[in-house]
């Protein structure tokens, strides 16, 4: 078979070869689309700083998300409160059951108050200080509620009666039974308490 004749005044390109007649597309390879040929994307490619390159829309390391800071004092102290009162009706049963003070008892109080405050208020420097001073509140209040117990046993008086009728005798009775161990649960109580704060934020 005979090839056939190109027209006359056209010369034959080699396939791929530079642009000819003014044509710009007259070189290029079919289905290879040219280095800055528009692609009909507009989110394809996203230049970087400074004119660089940029990584393909979608394509980059996916954004993590950030965690809520929690920071709420209000509720912080609102917990203690709650354990406090809780933690110390507890211990007073306790001291009013055995009567003995119990030093894990006083530790435990001590640190599920800072716990709970802690946990729903948040990093707050504050909330393991007052979650201290709470704690020695509620080992107080323990202590008083076991006295108030011991005392209706022994009298014909009840446990509410002797503790909002007769505060003040149901306090110096109190303090006439501390000794040196009772003010040591204190101290005990307000460390486990700033140690639960700081741990339950972590």
């Amino acid at each position: 078979m005979s090839q056939p004749v190109p027209p006359p005044n056209q010369p034959q390109q080699p396939y791929g070869g530079p642009p000819q007649d003014g044509n710009p597309y007259a070189g290029q390879q079919p289905g290879r689309p040219q280095p800055g040929a528009p692609t009909g994307n507009p989110y394809a490619e996203q230049p970087g700083p400074y004119g660089q390159p940029g990584a393909p829309f979608g394509g980059g390391a996916p954004f993590a998300p950030v965690a809520p800071a929690r920071d709420n004092v209000g509720l912080g102290i609102l917990a203690a409160v709650v354990a406090a009162v809780v933690a110390g009706a507890v211990y007073g049963a306790i001291i009013g059951a055995t009567k003995h003070e119990i030093g894990y008892a006083a530790v435990g109080v001590g640190f599920l108050v800072g716990f709970a405050s802690g946990k729903v208020g948040g990093r707050n420097p504050a909330l393991p200080v007052l979650s201290a001073v709470f704690a020695l509140i509620a080992v107080y209040f323990g202590q008083l509620l076991g006295e108030a117990m011991i005392t209706a046993k022994q009298l014909p008086v009840t446990v509410s009666e002797m503790f909002f009728d007769h505060f003040s005798v149901l306090n110096e009775m109190w303090k006439a039974d501390s000794d040196f161990i009772s003010y040591l649960f204190f101290a005990v109580a307000a460390v486990a308490a700033f140690s639960g704060a700081k741990k339950a934020a972590d």
